[in-house]
C-alpha cells in the first residue's frame, strides 16, 4: 500500500531491526554475539565488536515511524557474567546520531544498565551508534562487547526482554535485514528496511517536501537465499534478489528481478 505522508510527527514506532557492520565471530557462531542481542534487555546476550578495535565498526537501529526518545538505558560489556565481564573490553563511550542530530555519551565501568537522559530528546526513524573508546579487557586482542541499549519515550522502554521471542537469528533474514538506501550517494532520499519480526518498509524523503511528496510503503516478507516474497496493498510479489558488490569497494547493493511497484525496483545499496 503506497500512503502519502503529512507531517512526520514524532511517535514512539516499533523497533524494526539492529544491524552491525561486523561483530566477533559472526562467521562461526552468528548466533553467539549477533546485533539483535542488544534490544532484549537481558545480562545473558551481547553484541561484541569484530575486532579490538571497535572503531572499525558501527551499529544501527531502526524504528517504522519517526520516534523521538528521551532517554537510554545502556548496559556495557559483556554481562553474562564476572567472568565474560573481565574477559572483554567494555565501551567507555559511545556516540548516537540521527541525521544531524547526535549525543556523546561517557559510561561507568560497571555491570548493569545505566540510565542516561537525552536532552534535548533525539528524534528519527534511524540511528547509528559507534564505540569511541573503551575500558580494556586483560587481554588487549579481546573485543569490546555492549550488552543491551534499550531506547526510552515517554518513560516507556521501546524495547526489552518481551521481544525476546522474536529475536532469534535467522540467516535468510540477517541477509537483507538493515536499512538499504537509494538515491545520491552520501545523501539519499528513499530508503527500504527489513525489520526482524518479517515487516519492510520504504520511505521516499525528498528534500523538498513542497514540490515531491512523501512516500510509504509497508507490508510484509518472506526470505531464502535467492528469492523474496513481498505482500503490500493487497499484492504478493515473488521476486529473485541479488547482492553485489558496489562501485570502488563501497559496500553492498542489492537488486531486484521481477515485478515489483516502481518505487521498489532498486538498486539499493548499504550505506548512505
Amino acid at each position: 500500500m503506497v500512503v502519502c505522508l503529512g507531517s512526520l510527527g514524532a511517535f514512539a514506532g516499533p523497533v524494526g531491526f539492529a544491524q552491525a557492520t561486523g561483530y566477533y565471530k559472526k562467521e562461526t557462531r552468528p548466533t553467539l554475539y549477533q546485533p539483535l542481542n542488544l534490544l532484549d534487555g537481558r545480562d545473558a546476550t551481547a553484541w561484541c565488536s569484530t575486532t579490538s578495535d571497535p572503531l572499525n565498526d558501527h551499529l544501527s537501529f531502526g524504528f517504522n515511524g519517526v520516534t523521538k526518545f528521551e532517554e537510554l538505558r545502556v548496559s556495557a560489556g559483556n554481562g553474562f557474567d564476572q567472568h565474560t565481564w573481565e574477559q572483554f573490553a567494555r565501551a567507555k563511550k559511545i556516540v548516537i546520531k540521527s541525521g544531524k542530530q547526535s549525543k556523546t555519551i561517557e559510561l561507568e565501568d560497571k555491570r548493569g544498565m545505566q540510565a542516561i537522559t537525552i536532552d534535548p530528546p533525539l528524534q528519527g526513524s534511524r540511528f547509528t551508534v559507534e564505540v569511541l573508546d573503551q575500558y580494556p579487557a586483560e587481554d588487549p586482542e579481546a573485543p569490546t562487547c555492549l550488552t543491551d541499549i534499550v531506547f526510552v519515550s515517554e518513560t516507556k522502554a521501546l524495547n526489552g526482554p518481551y521481544l525476546t521471542s522474536k529475536l532469534k537469528y535467522d540467516k535468510s533474514i540477517a541477509a537483507v535485514m538493515g536499512v538499504w538506501y537509494s538515491g545520491y550517494s552520501g545523501t539519499p532520499d528513499q530508503f527500504l528496511a527489513f525489520n526482524f519480526d518479517g515487516t519492510f518498509r520504504y520511505t521516499y524523503e525528498p528534500f523538498d517536501p513542497a514540490r515531491s511528496k512523501p512516500k510509504t510503503i509497508e507490508g510484509s516478507y518472506d526470505v531464502t537465499s535467492s528469492r523474496i516474497v513481498l505482500q503490500t496493498g493487497g499484492k504478493r510479489y515473488v521476486v529473485k534478489y541479488s547482492k553485489d558488490p558496489g562501485k570502488k569497494g563501497n559496500g553492498l547493493v542489492l537488486t531486484f528481478d521481477g515485478e515489483l511497484p516502481e518505487e521498489l525496483k532498486g538498486p539499493f545499496r548499504n550505506v548512505p
